[in-house]
Formats: structure tokens, C-alpha cells, sequence
């Protein structure tokens, strides 16, 4: 047949020679991957995206998680390295509570050496930043920044000069760090046993996470 030259009317022809059940087989079967694709784009295919979705969520977690116990193990390992360095150093820091009884602690080397604390005033702490941290105010300091706490003490202390001195070095010998930074020494007047009034500020040390 002249393919160029066929007409409806031939190509009816042909159809009506082609056997009925080879046309509902044909139908039958178009129609089933039809209905295949109807199905597999509407109601399979989301399906299998949002499984694939979870799979990869649920590796990316798990991911994760490796990633997570890795800097978990590292981060141990760096706490044990500087526990024995932490620990010696940080013993020579005031708590809070040691701060607060630093009065009573100063009051029994003096009467120990004849001295009486008249005065003990306790300052607000200063923050000493870690090399590189830029100064700021207060109000925008993170604890991470801080270095320690200098705690800055007023005193005054009555008794012979010598056992001033005594008291001074018996405090020294102290484990905790605690410096003598301003001492004006006046004797007082009119006194036979030669009694002495020393007025000064001595600074104490404290952590970070004890007076943030």
C-alpha cells in the first residue's frame, strides 16, 4: 500500500480487516500502562522520594552522631592532658566562700602575732582577659574571655611592727596567691610600746567561673 496515497476511507478498510481481540488486547494493554503511570507518578513516586528523603536524613544523623562522639573523645583527651596543670594552678585561686572568710582567715594569723584588723574591705573584682581578648565593658564580657578576678582589699592592722612582719610572712607562706600591692606603715604617737597602724591593699585571686 501507497502510504503517500492512503485516505481515511482505506485506512478504515484496513482497521475493519484487523481482528477484534488483537484491538482489545492492544487497548487492554495500553490501558494497564496507563494506569501504571497514573499510579506510579501519583501515589509510588512520592512515596519513594519521601523514603529517600529519610534515608538520607537518617544517614546525615548518623553522621552526625560519629562526628559528635569524635570532638566528644578529642575534647576528654584534652581535659585529661590539662587536669594535672588545671589543678595545680587552680588551688592557688580564692572561691567565693574562701573570699567572703577572708577576714576571719587574716584575723587569726594576726592575733597569733599580737595584731588587731581594724579594717578589711573587700573592693568589687576586677577582670584580668586572656592575651589577644580586646578591653570592654562589663556588661558585654563573656566568662570565656576572662583570665581571673584580681579582688582588691583595704585594710588597716594595729600592733608592733615586728609582729607585722611575722604576719606578712606567715600570710605569704599562704597555698593561695595574695600580694601586698599598697603599705603605708605610721607609728602611733604617744605610745610606750611602740605600737604601729599599717594601711595598705593586698589583692587576692579568684576563678572565673566563681565570680562571673
Amino acid at each position: 500500500m501507497d502510504l503517500k496515497n492512503i485516505t481515511m476511507t482505506d485506512l478504515k478498510e484496513k482497521l475493519a480487516t484487523v481482528d477484534k481481540k488483537i484491538l482489545i488486547k492492544f487497548g487492554a494493554g495500553f490501558g494497564a500502562i496507563l494506569i501504571f503511570l497514573i499510579i506510579y507518578y501519583a501515589i509510588l513516586n512520592p512515596m519513594v522520594k519521601e523514603r529517600k528523603a529519610k534515608f538520607n536524613d537518617k544517614i546525615k544523623k548518623q553522621n552526625e552522631i560519629v562526628e559528635l562522639e569524635d570532638n566528644i573523645i578529642t575534647l576528654k583527651k584534652t581535659i585529661e592532658k590539662n587536669k594535672p596543670q588545671f589543678e595545680k594552678t587552680s588551688t592557688l585561686f580564692h572561691t567565693k566562700a574562701e573570699v567572703e572568710g577572708l577576714y576571719e582567715s587574716l584575723s587569726e594569723h594576726a592575733a597569733v602575732n599580737g595584731l588587731v584588723i581594724s579594717k578589711i574591705e573587700k573592693k568589687d573584682p576586677k577582670p584580668v582577659l586572656k592575651p589577644g581578648e580586646a578591653q570592654q565593658s562589663a556588661q558585654n564580657l563573656e566568662q570565656e574571655a576572662i583570665s581571673y578576678y584580681q579582688i582588691p582589699v583595704d585594710y588597716e592592722i594595729k600592733g608592733n611592727f615586728l609582729g607585722y612582719i611575722k604576719f606578712k610572712r606567715a600570710v605569704s607562706k599562704q597555698q593561695k596567691m595574695l600580694n601586698f600591692d599598697k603599705e603605708t606603715i605610721s607609728i602611733v604617737q604617744n605610745d610606750s610600746t611602740g605600737a604601729i597602724v599599717a594601711r595598705g591593699e593586698l589583692t587576692i585571686v579568684g576563678m572565673p567561673d566563681e565570680f562571673f
